[in-house]
């Protein structure tokens, strides 16, 4: 399936769609879930446009969105769908809520045989002075684009000894948090959109995000795949490598977590290989050495 004309349009229309909420924004509905994450008018709007749109080039499209009341689908354990569509209508739903932060965006990414095969990200204020990053990437290509140009890959040969380890606000820090503080790197923890952190995982928007931070490494225990299979993607192709925190595979995702209610990994890890390798041995030690007494 050629995709350019459906990303094209769904980038433009994304775009015009979540202008109007963000300048009236201290007025939208906004309500609390019941995992104590928010939802509000605009996730649902722009769910809805975003399944049409997809709708209307794959009338049959097996779609699995975030919110509800958007026609959104579970496969039965034994199904095996050959295409399966992925929405998270706006990652960073909290960030979207607060005037002055930009680190939201929407995200559609289309699995083939349960692969991520490629995906829009499209991150409307996330540009220096607030302009648009609009990402597209195709794993049967090999390409990934960035504002309609060829992405700068985040492949220096010198890592940058930052890691995004978000996790939730409520949640106690890990005992492997502090043993990468200890090896030297910089930790980023607050939850925005773990999508776009994937993103500077996989790409160095540098040039356009004035000080964009680049990830040698990103983990994110129990993450909704809506959260994790457009980054996934972009890894694929970039060459990093991603499993889970015991260092299995990530890929493909597997029919079991696509048909819970809310589909989740238990784990995600994602970035340079050496990282990665290094990080699931840290977090592996962490878990059996005996805790330090007072």
């Amino acid at each position: 399936m050629r995709l350019e004309h459906l990303w094209s349009e769904l980038a433009t229309e994304l775009l015009a769609a979540l202008a109007p909420y963000r300048s009236r924004i201290a007025e939208i509905d906004v309500r609390e879930k019941a995992d104590r994450t928010l939802l509000t008018e605009a996730d649902l709007a722009v769910e809805k446009m975003i399944i049409d749109k997809i709708r209307a080039v794959d009338p049959a499209a097996r779609v699995v969105a975030e919110e509800s009341g958007s026609g959104s689908w579970r496969p039965d354990i034994d199904e095996e769908p050959e295409r399966i569509w992925v929405i998270d209508p706006i990652d960073g739903t909290a960030e979207f809520v607060q005037s002055q932060s930009t680190e939201f965006c929407s995200v559609v990414c289309l699995l083939e045989r349960r692969e991520p095969v490629a995906t829009l990200i499209v991150a409307p204020e996330l540009g220096t002075d607030r302009t648009p990053i609009v990402v597209h990437a195709s794993r049967a290509e090999n390409v990934i684009s960035v504002n309609g140009r060829p992405a700068a890959l985040n492949n220096a040969p010198e890592p940058t000894l930052v890691a995004s380890l978000t996790r939730s606000s409520t949640s106690e820090a890990p005992r492997h948090e502090a043993a990468v503080a200890e090896a030297g790197y910089r930790l980023k923890t607050r939850t925005t959109s773990q999508t776009l952190d994937m993103l500077r995982t996989a790409l160095d928007l540098t040039e356009l995000c004035e000080g964009a931070p680049r990830f040698d490494l990103f983990y994110r225990p129990r993450q909704k795949v809506w959260d994790g299979l457009a980054g996934l993607c972009l890894g694929e192709i970039v060459g990093l490598m991603s499993t889970d925190i015991d260092g299995v595979k990530r890929l493909p995702v597997s029919i079991e977590t696509l048909a819970q209610p809310e589909p989740t990994f238990p784990s995600t890890v994602m970035g340079r290989p050496e990282a990665v390798k290094w990080f699931v041995e840290v977090a592996r030690n962490s878990r059996t050495e005996a805790p330090k007494s007072s």
